[in-house]
Formats: structure tokens, sequence, C-alpha cells
């Protein structure tokens, strides 16, 4: 398997796989002619035709028979060019001496606090393909690329988690608070997202502060809740260093999570390495391993050792980096310490 840069060519797999996504994914819609200009767009990105307001570098993974299984992509910096809403989960404290009353009342603030800051996003694996390293592979290469090219982003990375919605797409948190705003479903709503109409969010959405208390119970439930299938990321997420600090989706309630660029474990504890080719050995533990290229990025995952700053691979983990011996590479162990293996 390798991670690399789109590619025209990848069209058509991209949109049976965005037709696979469900609801709630909506960087990746199943629409021909967006993703026709994303991947145009994403081309032009990692050529270095693009600002950071507008980059959108997306990855696909690559099965050894050239298969495309999986997407992930990392946004430069959202909210540069069109707003960037979410709800901020903050506290009202309504307070009464005389009547001896003291509340402090959960309540929706909603801001664009955090425009600017540049985002992993678009992530979906095959559901076939959903063993051994692929998920992290996926995942991390983003944070390897990220640590190769520090200065196409910004000091902070988010990552926006799917909130709560059932087999049929209904989310909670939309039946009580969206759906009386914007008269849709929220699969059309997710989908007008998707597609880059958001001026709705601005012309429909309350601008004053709401009480979750005015909520169903189930939708009060879900704030800052992640959908069960998201849990692995989330989880894979907190262990590179991300945390929940309080910003939900307008949509679904799902958490925001963030970390400062340079505290991710995979962008700080990376290094350039010399690349020699051999055999690991049976004490060879998973590396996450860049070719050190942008354009012709090739990232992987697999067994490796370290020895005097070389890291040793098998010689068919060197032909997918497309690299040779004495070649420079950047890597990091796939896993943090006190993530499951």
């Amino acid at each position: 398997m390798i991670v690399r840069p789109v590619r025209s060519s990848d069209l058509p797999a991209l949109i049976d796989l965005a037709r696979s996504t469900g609801t709630g994914l909506t960087t990746l819609p199943a629409n021909e002619e967006r993703l026709t200009h994303r991947v145009g767009w994403a081309e032009k990105t990692f050529r270095g035709e693009a600002g950071r307001g507008d980059a959108d570098y997306l990855f696909v993974l690559e099965n050894d028979e050239g298969r495309v299984v999986g997407i992930s992509a990392i946004a430069g910096a959202v909210g540069l060019r069109e707003p960037w809403y979410n709800f901020r989960v903050g506290l009202t404290v309504s307070a009464s001496q005389e009547l001896n009353i003291y509340r402090e009342i959960p309540t929706l603030f909603l801001a664009n606090d955090l425009t600017g800051n540049s985002e992993l996003c678009s992530l979906f694996l095959h559901a076939d393909y959903r063993n051994g390293l692929n998920g992290r592979m996926l995942a991390k290469a983003r944070m390897l690329f990220i640590a190769e090219f520090p200065q196409l982003f910004g000091n902070k990375i988010i990552a926006e988690m799917r909130g709560v919605s059932n087999e049929a797409g209904r989310s909670p948190f939309w039946e009580s608070l969206g759906r009386h705003f914007f008269k849709m479903e929220f699969s059309q709503a997710d989908y007008l997202t998707g597609v880059g109409n958001k001026a709705f969010i601005a012309e429909l959405m309350p601008k004053f502060p709401l009480y979750s208390c005015f909520l169903s119970e189930d939708a009060r439930h879900v704030i800052g809740k992640v959908h069960p299938d998201t849990e692995p990321a989330l989880s894979m997420l907190k262990s590179e260093g991300f945390s929940y600090q309080g910003y939900v989706d307008i949509f679904d309630a799902g958490p925001a999570v963030e970390c400062e660029t340079s505290k991710i474990r995979a962008v700080r504890d990376s290094q350039s390495l010399v690349l020699a080719i051999g055999t690991p050995g049976d004490d060879a533990t998973p590396f996450l391993i860049h070719n050190r290229k942008r354009e012709e990025c090739r990232i992987t995952a697999a067994p490796a050792r370290l020895a005097a700053g070389t890291l040793v691979v098998d010689p068919q983990t060197a032909k997918r980096l497309q690299l040779v011996v004495g070649d420079q590479v950047r890597a990091v162990a796939l896993s943090a310490a006190r993530e499951s293996k």
C-alpha cells in the first residue's frame, strides 16, 4: 500500500468511494462535477500553484495492484475564502440572590474562532481494507507530509469529527435544532455544504446564543460526541496529541479536535534518515515512511529498523517509495507508545 497525491485518472474510484460514505462526510460529496473540480485543484495545489487559503492536498491510498481504496486530505487553511462556522460550547450563568437561585446553563455560541487553521479532512477507507496498518497509514500520512512541509500549513491543525446519526442518517441534534431554521433534511444540508454551497448557513443560522436546555434530551446527549464508526479515528488523533476544546459542528454537533502543529507526535518525533535496503529483522517495528517529495510524494508503512542514522527497509518498501539506497526519507514510528497496536 502507498499514500500518494490524487490524479485525474483516480476520479472513477473516488466517485465510488464517495457514494459509499453515507452522510456526515461533507468534504467528499458524491457529485462528479464537484469531485472533478476538486481533483484538478488538488493537482494544482501539489504543484505549488495555490495559496494557503485555497490549498487542498488530496491523497489516495492505493494497493499494489493499483486500486484506489481510500482517501484523505489536508486543507491549507479554513475560513479564509468563505466563513467557517462552529458552535462554541460555553456557559451562561443566571443568578438571583433574592430568590436564592443560581443556574449554569450550557450555551451554544455561533463562532468563527477556528478560521485560519489547517484541517485534516475527507478521511475514508473502503470497508474491505479496514484491517492491518491501512487505516493508521492513511490517516497519519498527512501528518508526516506536514512534518516535511510545515511552511505550507498553519500553526494549529484541526479535525472535525463525524457526529452521531443513525443508520438512516438521522441526526438527533439536527432534528432538534437545525431543522427548525433550515427546513430541510440533514442529508441535504450536509450535501450542500460538501458541494460548496455554504451561503445558506450565514443566511439562515441563528446569530444569538442558544441555550442547550431547550434542545431534546437526545440532542443534548450527542453534543461533542462522535459517530460509533468514528471512535477509532478519534482515539488515533488523541494519541497524536489532539484534544477537544469545546467546538462542535453546527449540523450534527460532532467535536472539532485540535493540536499545535509542532506538538503533533508524528510531526515532533519524525526525523530525516538515509535509506538502506536489507532485512529489517525480527525486532523491526512499523514505521511511517515518506520519500520527502511533494508532487511525487509516496508514503507507506512497513516494518523497519533504525541503525546509525539509516532506516533499513526491505526491497519492496523501497520500490513502493520509488527510492534507492542512499536516498533521504522522513520517518516516524507508526504508532504512539500509548496507542493500541
